[in-house]
C-alpha cells in the first residue's frame, strides 16, 4: 500500500472510505468534509510532501448516486510519486466542497473549470466564476443531462 494511504488511514481513520490500487496508481477515496485538513497534512508532512497539485477535476457519474466527485492528483517531488484523492459530493443537485486554493495555488483555475462546466461550487474560493464560458451562460455543459443540441 502507498505510504501516504497508510498515513491517511492512521491520521484520518473516519475520513478514509476506500483505498484503491490500479496499475501502480493509488487512489484514496475520502469524505469531502475535511478536504482542507487532509490537503494540509499531505502537503506539510515531511514523509509524503505532496507539495504539487497537478489537477483538480470534477466528474458527473449520473445516474449513480452520489452523482458528483472531485479528484485531486498530487505529486511529491521529494519522493517522486503520485497520489490521487477522490471525494464524492453529498448533493446531486447543488454539489459543494471546500476550496484547496489556500493549500495549492494551482487549484485556482482547475476549480473554476469544474464550477464552469459541472456546477461544482468550491466554498472559500477567492474568485469562483466562469473561466471558459460567458458569464451569462445557462447551465453546465459537462453535466450528463445537458442538451447535446442547441436550442
Amino acid at each position: 500500500m502507498h505510504p501516504a494511504a497508510e498515513l491517511l488511514k492512521s491520521k484520518f481513520p473516519s475520513e478514509v472510505v476506500e483505498v484503491m490500487e490500479f496499475r501502480g496508481d493509488t487512489t484514496v477515496v475520502i469524505k469531502p468534509g475535511r478536504i482542507k485538513e487532509i490537503g494540509l497534512f499531505l502537503r506539510d508532512d515531511p514523509t509524503v510532501a505532496f507539495r504539487y497539485l497537478s489537477v483538480v477535476a470534477g466528474i458527473d457519474y449520473f445516474p449513480q448516486s452520489p452523482r458528483f466527485a472531485v479528484v485531486y492528483n498530487l505529486y511529491s517531488h521529494k519522493n517522486h510519486n503520485r497520489l490521487t484523492l477522490k471525494a464524492y459530493l453529498e448533493s446531486d443537485t447543488a454539489p459543494v466542497i471546500d476550496s484547496v486554493t489556500s493549500i495549492w495555488a494551482t487549484a485556482d483555475w482547475h476549480e473554476r473549470e469544474a464550477y464552469d462546466l459541472l456546477g461544482i461550487k468550491f466554498r472559500g474560493h477567492p474568485g469562483l466564476k466562469r473561466i471558459l464560458l460567458p458569464q451569462d451562460w445557462k447551465g453546465f455543459p459537462l453535466r450528463k443531462e445537458y442538451p447535446q443540441r442547441g436550442e
